[in-house]
């Protein structure tokens, strides 16, 4: 069978399947980040993601802006995660290229990773027909601080950071990983699940929808739009975006409207699994949402 034909995420399924995980690891395979035992009070988080010219950028960007594209991706990771980001490695395949691109795309990667204090302790490199880069990060996170995709909790509140719409013009390579406001966010409120928009809004909260087994209503008129936007699509679907997408509980939500540290948009609420999965349009109008966003697949 050809992979276009089961799907991205079907494929992880399978692979999930093949693993063999001891006590040590608490979270493994289907999060943004895998949560393995530490010490007492924290867990070690631990993301990888890999950037292909062609896929998730092209040659004619900027190579210090795919150098620090290539970083940031597992910065977001950690981010959704609640965590702080402390180690990296970096494996980079390289066509047949001048030694300038090469020192310009590492010069993104450090000057990102020195502000955020990130250790890039080691890597690889290797010959390659198309430039590929992989990020494998390491993060901690204090263990009554940790949230998962799994968390949500029917009367949630949905909240997103930043706006939503035609990343791909800019943005996907530009964006500033929401560390800060990840961790106000871990640090003042009992945050219940949250996600990165990568593959797009209804695709990612889907995935929590599945992992927590509830349903949700999101509302046209609140879904905060790019000024990239050319529609509505564009903010439901449009991958790239790098956002943390997360819920909190009725109360909880109502603190946060009164702080002006940072700016979270509420977009909808967590419902029975019974409900489904729908948008309610600017005339109360109710559809059925079919979550579709970036694939590889």
């Amino acid at each position: 069978m050809r992979l276009n034909k089961i799907g991205e995420f079907a494929l992880i399924e399978k692979f999930k399947k093949m693993a063999d995980l001891d006590r040590s690891v608490i979270v493994g395979p289907g999060d943004d980040c895998a949560v393995i035992e530490f010490n007492k009070n924290d867990y070690q988080l631990y993301t990888c993601d890999m950037i292909v010219e062609g896929v998730d950028f092209v040659s004619k960007d900027k190579p210090e802006l795919i150098g620090r594209k290539a970083l940031a991706v597992s910065l977001s990771d950690i981010a959704a995660c609640g965590g702080i980001p402390r180690y990296a490695v970096v494996s980079m395949g390289f066509p047949k290229k001048s030694i300038g691109k090469a020192q310009k795309i590492a010069k993104g990667l450090f000057d990102l990773a020195k502000s955020y204090k990130v250790n890039v302790v080691g890597g690889d490199l290797s010959r390659s027909n198309r430039l590929t880069i992989d990020v494998s990060m390491l993060g901690v996170v204090e263990k009554n601080k940790l949230v998962l995709r799994s968390g949500a909790k029917s009367g949630d509140i949905i909240f997103v950071t930043g706006e939503l719409g035609r990343s791909i013009l800019g943005k996907h390579l530009t964006f500033t990983p929401r560390l800060k406001e990840s961790r106000f966010l871990v640090n003042n409120f009992k945050i219940n699940s949250m996600i990165d928009i990568s593959d797009g809004l209804t695709q990612d909260l889907n995935h929590i929808l599945k992992a927590s087994n509830v349903g949700a209503a999101i509302y046209e008129a609140l879904i905060p739009r790019s000024r990239l936007a050319r529609s509505l699509a564009d903010a439901l679907y449009g991958g790239e975006e790098f956002e943390l997408l997360f819920t909190l509980s009725r109360k909880e939500a109502k603190h946060l409207a009164f702080k002006k540290k940072h700016i979270f948009k509420p977009i909808g609420e967590i419902i029975s699994k019974d409900y489904g999965f729908r948008l309610i349009d600017k005339n109360n109008k109710e559809s059925v949402i079919k979550p579709k966003g970036w694939r590889h697949f």
